[in-house]
């Protein structure tokens, strides 16, 4: 019988359950202190897989302090560590909301804004479980595979960190099997452009399987998007690393650039050296350190009761999140304050009367809305759009028709200016000059007079063909 057949039966007989009875998903994990030799490693059968793992994962685990994870379906390297501090030399409270109090839960108010309808266990931060991996490619699909995966919880007034590490493929059923175990400790998942990238890639993980199950969280927190309204406008980039040096105040210091990531793993595997990896499990570490705090942080403005100071942007990203949610009265303060505070740039300062605007005259406040669309006319699109909610208000509301009239005029201005300039597009231009030429029409009609002429003329004949035509018309009279 050649090699290749006694390599086949060996593996299907690899693939016989083994003795030891209980769930597979559910098997314990334990951790073994004195990691077992390459020899008694190969010698094993898990579960059908052969492994290859690199030379270097043993000194990796020596350099790292980390320990073999083993349960039912193979090991893995797992590293634990608790911060008492969010970023090395920056004292700040790692606690619960940064209060330390280790009992305090989330605020109702900031929870309406998070995530509506949370179940209660999201109000405890002691339920959170904060998520990150590291992958060996961006794009997401069935051939990436998180070969790190970090977790971390609020733990005795600090951070509590644990890293599981892939020293090969065939260590990714184990994995997967100590993370479902972790996540059905604690119920709430917290990520950043977790429900984009993580989340979904490690359920095509779990489903590759065809055996094992997640915990699926009862909720998920994502902070990377209230993160984008608050503080896009001002940093303009919302990477977390840039979030913590902005936002925190601290900086990271000499970091791996996430890019170069997948290589490093890769040239461990094909046998490279474990010590460029270790960078890699500290900038791991470093952005669920700053997901902690930021997620802190925002929790903290969101709450309506916040004595801190906010800045214009963070208000005005405060007010959209607000106005999106519902919470039309904390939005209308919050707009107030932003303008008030006149930090905003002219296209932000627009958007936010705008928006302001809006909801005042939806609650009926029309001196407010009036005062703020006048301060808005322009050839822009919002000042567009407030010459028409100005004729509106002059029209039904004062019963002005004259003023009506006198707005809608320069609206059409504004608009053949607007299109002249490329602001607006062909089709809307059509659409609104429609608009308004029967908005005029109408409210000179209210107010007694002969249907004006209009108020600008498109010819397509050129200038001197008019000359011509107006001459004739003019002699015409002259005769008659």
């Amino acid at each position: 019988m050649t090699k290749t057949w006694l390599d086949r039966f060996a593996r299907v007989k690899a693939l016989k359950k083994p003795p030891t009875g209980g769930a597979q998903g559910n098997a314990d994990s334990r951790y073994t202190h004195q990691p077992a030799t390459r020899t008694e490693r190969d010698e094993r059968p898990w579960r059908g897989f052969s492994q290859n793992i690199p030379e270097g994962a043993e000194r990796l685990a020596e350099i790292l302090g980390a320990t073999l994870v083993q349960n039912h379906f193979g090991q893995h390297l797992a590293l634990r560590k608790w911060f008492s501090d969010v970023a090395n030399g920056v004292k700040t409270d790692c606690s619960p909301l940064g209060y330390g109090i280790a009992d305090e839960r989330v605020d109702a108010s900031a929870l309406r804004l998070l995530l509506p309808g949370a179940p209660d266990e999201v109000a405890d931060p002691r339920q959170w479980l904060f998520l990150d991996t590291e992958t060996t490619g961006i794009m997401g699909g069935t051939g990436t595979y998180p070969f790190m995966v970090g977790i971390a919880w609020w733990d005795a007034g600090g951070l509590e960190v644990e890293q599981f590490f892939m020293r090969d493929h065939s260590d990714e059923h184990a994995l997967l099997v100590t993370l479902a175990e972790r996540m059905a400790e604690r119920c709430v998942l917290v990520t950043f452009n977790g429900k984009s990238f993580d989340w979904p890639l490690l359920e095509t993980r779990y489903r590759m399987t065809r055996s094992l199950k997640p915990s699926a969280p009862k909720a998920h927190l994502d902070f990377l998007h209230p993160a984008r309204n608050l503080w896009r406008l001002r940093i303009g980039s919302v990477r977390l690393w840039e979030l913590e040096r902005h936002v925190l105040g601290w900086n990271r210091g000499a970091d791996m650039a996430s890019e170069l990531i997948p290589e490093i793993y890769f040239d461990f595997l094909r046998g490279g050296p474990p010590e460029p990896l270790v960078p890699v499990f500290l900038h791991n570490q470093m952005d669920l350190r700053g997901l902690a705090a930021l997620s802190s942080r925002i929790v903290s403005l969101l709450t309506e009761q916040d004595t801190e100071r906010k800045d214009g942007f963070e208000l005005f990203g405060l007010s959209r999140i607000c106005e999106r949610r519902g919470d039309t009265k904390r939005a209308r303060l919050h707009y107030q304050e932003s303008l008030a505070l006149a930090e905003l740039p002219f296209e932000s300062d627009r958007a936010a009367k705008r928006s302001l605007a809006r909801l005042a005259k939806r609650e009926g406040d029309l001196t407010l809305a009036r005062g703020l669309w006048q301060g808005m006319l322009g050839s822009s699109r919002e000042g567009l759009e407030a010459y028409e909610q100005l004729a509106i208000y002059y029209e039904r509301h004062s019963r002005e028709p004259h003023q009506a009239a006198l707005v809608s005029r320069d609206a059409l201005r504004e608009l053949q200016k607007a299109k002249r300039l490329g602001i607006i597009g062909t089709g809307a231009y059509q659409r609104m000059r429609a608009q308004f030429e029967k908005r005029l029409a109408r409210v000179e009609r209210k107010a007694g007079s002969l249907p004006l002429k209009r108020t600008f003329v498109e010819s397509e004949a050129p200038a001197c063909e008019s000359n011509k035509t107006a001459r004739r018309k003019t002699s015409h009279a002259r005769i008659g």
